[in-house]
């Protein structure tokens, strides 16, 4: 296992390679590989793992009976998923964690803190703190997504999310984690009407796009993104 790499993990920042064996040991974690569209957690079901993304992606969504998908989240390689159903155990989950491509990911019972709160232990401590950071950048994630599908219209949160990303990456030019497919499920539209709608905007020197990658022509402000 490559504890170089762990060690600049949001999870696992700050440890010595001797607190990482401990915790690693302690929280029973164990490689696994899924294939793409691997459904690694499942909704309904419940769990007291989390899991860290070693290599490849995966896709946090929810699928109702009826077929409908909304894409809720990419997590990439160094980031975490399912930390707060591991937490609560005994809570179904409302989504399901499905592998976005092959890709290898570490599973470890979190709940494992709980079990030694007398241990003084260093890491302990250390991943304490690193499971808070983690738990407040994911309510960004989450309140970003509802910034980005709040517009009526579809331009409206295409605008959104794209400026979002590019203050982000600090550029206008940029790639993003999802195929056509996966941003109309994220945005919460329809594939075709996303489809039409970047076309109208390429139209309108506002942006170059080809498959993930994307070039703003134009600068956005916020005000007025419903009025499109």
């Amino acid at each position: 296992m490559d504890k170089v790499f762990l060690k600049k993990t949001a999870i696992f920042r700050g440890m010595k390679d001797s607190e990482l064996d401990a915790a690693l040991l302690a929280l029973k974690s164990s490689e696994n590989d899924f294939s793409k569209d691997e459904v690694i957690l499942y909704a309904g079901s419940t769990t007291d793992m989390m899991g860290l993304v070693l290599e490849g992606s995966v896709r946090i969504e929810s699928n109702d009976m009826w077929g409908n998908r909304t894409l809720l989240s990419h997590v990439g390689k160094g980031q975490v998923f399912a930390e707060t159903y591991a937490m609560a155990k005994d809570e179904p989950m409302l989504v399901d964690a499905v592998a976005n491509e092959k890709c290898r990911v570490l599973m470890f019972r979190i709940e494992t803190l709980g079990m030694y709160s007398q241990d003084p232990s260093l890491w302990r401590l250390k991943l304490a703190t690193n499971i808070l950071d983690v738990f407040m950048r994911k309510n960004l994630i989450l309140a970003g997504r509802n910034f980005h599908t709040s517009p009526k219209s579809i331009r409206g949160r295409v605008m959104a999310y794209l400026n979002s990303v590019s203050l982000q990456e600090g550029s206008n030019e940029f790639d993003i984690p999802f195929d056509r497919q996966q941003l109309a499920d994220y945005l919460n539209v329809e594939r075709t009407a996303l489809s039409k709608e970047l076309g109208k905007m390429q139209k309108d020197a506002l942006i170059e796009t080809k498959k993930r990658h994307f070039i703003l022509l134009s600068p956005f402000s916020m005000p007025g993104y419903e009025s499109y």
